[in-house]
């Protein structure tokens, strides 16, 4: 790491990862960053201290951390693409019921059988509202403790706490009702709605939205404050720009600023992780595996605490493209067809995209996203031969093999690892670098002895 990078701008590492965070609940690219755009436009016209509108911030980009959570849930009850019920559920005016219905109709089962999409709307609705309530709670208290793992205030947790919460105290997890709620959730669930709305419709499509859903969704002050104040031609004119990611640290307090060295991209690298290895139940601690064990490799080898340190991070993160893949893939049982397929090979393609935005992890990228690819350029999602992967990628593409192959997935049970290395030293040379293998047997070694 260089020196101008033991002091980067957490904003711009957050609102780069909140990309994964826009990928996992189905969001347009950009939520995140104009989710925080709104909520702090809005703060501007509120007596909030430096202090608030900093946590303000942050738990604007990171509301989403626990969206991962329940996307196995979803798909459990639904019966459907989690990406598409989650981006639906956010238009939904919930304590309606008419409304209520009619998305769980529509979602419930989408594109599949009749009996099926039957079976998935009685299971919904006999779910009923403890159903939503179970959803909502898992993503809200999940996200808050991954906000205080990273160490922000504990106004940021109880925002992100809070962030579905309603004003007339029909919201969930815990219905709280009007200023029970922190005014920074209660800005936070404005500030994604406005989004939603906007994203779908414009700004002719918000302010109705506003006005039906004040006193019921939205503290009726926040929304006057909103229509009064933030409700003009150029506050639109930026929302809809290209540019709020690169402009995200204009809106934090300048005297608020917050930065990072090594050890706090450690942190967001391991929180991430939590994130990514919460989409599937049967990759709980994934991530954490795979960084355990490409580091106890790398030692074999003696790589410098640098790259180790790098190599490391790599492996945290190296799945976070999988966030933009339906569990409907992910956690299916039997055999994928070629579409499916093609869907779940491009994860790797979202972690290069995803991870290339990232200041300070950049670099990162070829490594995370190289994972299966092969020595003999069979693999993917780049295709590249042996002779184009750094030894970081060999090593982490070995870990990660050995890791789901000695874990439990939905179509198999965990392999013996006598059977996983047989299976490993069989691709020496055509699919695995035989350097990595023989530093993933001492690794492996080492530890049986122990």
């Amino acid at each position: 790491m260089t020196d101008a990078q033991t002091h980067i701008r957490l904003s711009e590492v957050l609102s780069a990862l909140s990309y994964a965070l826009d990928l996992t609940e189905g969001q347009p690219e950009g939520h995140g960053v104009r989710s925080c755009f709104i909520g702090m436009s809005l703060a501007e016209h509120l007596d909030l201290s430096s202090a608030d509108r900093s946590a303000l911030f942050y738990a604007l980009l990171l509301k989403d951390l626990g969206c991962s959570s329940n996307a196995a849930k979803t798909t459990y009850l639904f019966g459907a693409d989690d990406h598409a019920t989650k981006q639906r559920l956010k238009t939904v005016d919930w304590p309606n019921l008419l409304s209520s219905a009619l998305y769980v109709f529509r979602s419930a089962g989408e594109g599949r059988s009749l009996w099926t999409k039957f079976k998935h709307v009685t299971r919904t609705a006999l779910g009923g509202m403890g159903a939503a309530r179970e959803l909502m709670q898992v993503r809200c208290e999940r996200g808050a403790d991954i906000a205080r793992q990273l160490g922000f205030p504990e106004a940021t947790a109880q925002a992100i706490l809070d962030l579905d919460e309603n004003w007339d105290g029909k919201g969930h997890p815990l219905g709280k009702r009007a200023t029970a709620i922190s005014l920074l959730g209660r800005i936070l669930g404005l500030a994604q709605t406005v989004d939603v709305f906007f994203q779908d419709g414009g700004a002719e499509a918000v302010r109705p939205m506003l006005r039906r859903r004040r006193g019921g969704w939205f503290d009726p002050a926040l929304v006057d404050l909103f229509l009064e104040r933030v409700d003009r031609p150029e506050f639109w004119r930026q929302l809809a720009a290209g540019d709020l990611a690169a402009r995200i640290g204009d809106f934090e307090p300048a005297d608020q600023i917050l930065r990072g060295g090594p050890d706090e991209l450690d942190r967001i690298a391991a929180a991430f992780a939590r994130v990514i290895d919460a989409k599937s139940p049967y990759t709980a601690e994934h991530s954490a595996r795979v960084a355990e064990i490409v580091a106890g490799m790398a030692e074999q080898i003696s790589m410098g605490e640098d790259e180790r340190r790098a190599l490391t991070r790599a492996a945290l993160l190296h799945d976070i493209g999988k966030l933009g893949v339906s569990n409907l893939i992910l956690d299916k049982a039997g055999k994928l067809t070629d579409e499916e397929w093609a869907k779940m090979r491009a994860h790797t393609d979202f972690t290069y995209r995803i991870l290339s935005r990232v200041t300070g992890f950049s670099a990162l990228a070829e490594m995370a996203s190289a994972r299966h690819e092969r020595l003999d350029g069979a693999g993917y999602h780049r295709g590249v031969p042996g002779s184009e992967l750094t030894l970081a990628a060999r090593l982490l593409a070995v870990a990660d093999q050995y890791e789901a192959m000695t874990a439990e997935r939905p179509y198999r049970q965990p392999m013996p690892q006598d059977k996983v290395m047989g299976i490993l030293s069989d691709e020496v040379g055509r699919g695995i670098d035989a350097d990595a293998y023989a530093a993933l047997s001492a690794y492996v070694e080492g530890q049986s002895a122990k």
